[in-house]
C-alpha cells in the first residue's frame, strides 16, 4: 500500500526543511546494501550529528525546489539517501570513509551551501578538519600564550636552581 496524500505531504515538509536548515547535502546511492550495512551507516551518520534518510526520489524532487538543493534535483535517481549536517565536512567525512570500506555504497555528489559537488567535491570535503577539530585548535592556539606565560615566569626560578646546584657540585 503507498502512501497517503497527507503523509507525503508530510514528508516533504520534512525533507524541504532538512534541504533548507542544513549546511551540507550529500546523496549517496545504495544499490546492494543489506539492512545490517544501512543500519552501520546510520548509526556512524549519528555518531557524527549526520542525520541520513533514504529517500522516495519524486518527494525530494518536490522538496528541493526553491531551495539550493534544487541544483541537485536531477541527481534523485534510483535508492537515494540524503545525509544532510551543519557541519560540511561531517556528513562528507562519514559518507566517504564507509563508501571506502563498502563498495556497495556510491557517492552521487552533493551540494555545500550554493556549491554542487561531484563524487570528488565531496572526497575533498572528507579530508578536511571537522568543526570540532577546529574549535580544539582554535582553543588550544589561544590557550598557548598563557601556557608560554606561565612557564616564563617559573622558567627562572629553575634556572637560578639550577645554576645554584652546579656551582655547588663544583664546590666539592
Amino acid at each position: 500500500m503507498g502512501m497517503t496524500r497527507e503523509r507525503k505531504q508530510e514528508e516533504i515538509t520534512i525533507l524541504k526543511d532538512s534541504m533548507e536548515n542544513s549546511e551540507i547535502i550529500v546523496l549517496t546511492q545504495n544499490t546492494g546494501l543489506d539492512a545490517k550495512s544501512i543500519t552501520d551507516l546510520r548509526l556512524e551518520m549519528r555518531k557524527s550529528e549526520v542525520n541520513f534518510k533514504i529517500v522516495k526520489n519524486t518527494l525530494a524532487k518536490i522538496a528541493s525546489k526553491d531551495t539550493n538543493a534544487e541544483k541537485i534535483a536531477d541527481m534523485f535517481a534510483g535508492p537515494v539517501g540524503m545525509a544532510t549536517s551543519q557541519d560540511p565536512v561531517a556528513a562528507a567525512k562519514v559518507a566517504y570513509n564507509f563508501a571506502k570500506e563498502n563498495e556497495k555504497l556510491v557517492i552521487l555528489g552533493g551540494i555545500y551551501g550554493d556549491k554542487v559537488l561531484d563524487k570528488a567535491g565531496v572526497e575533498a570535503l572528507s579530508k578536511m578538519p571537522s568543526l570540532d577539530d577546529l574549535r580544539a585548535t582554535i582553543a588550544a592556539m589561544i590557550m598557548a600564550p598563557a601556557s608560554k606565560i606561565a612557564s616564563t615566569i617559573s622558567s627562572p626560578a629553575s634556572k637560578v636552581a639550577g645554576a645554584v646546584k652546579a656551582v655547588a657540585e663544583k664546590a666539592e
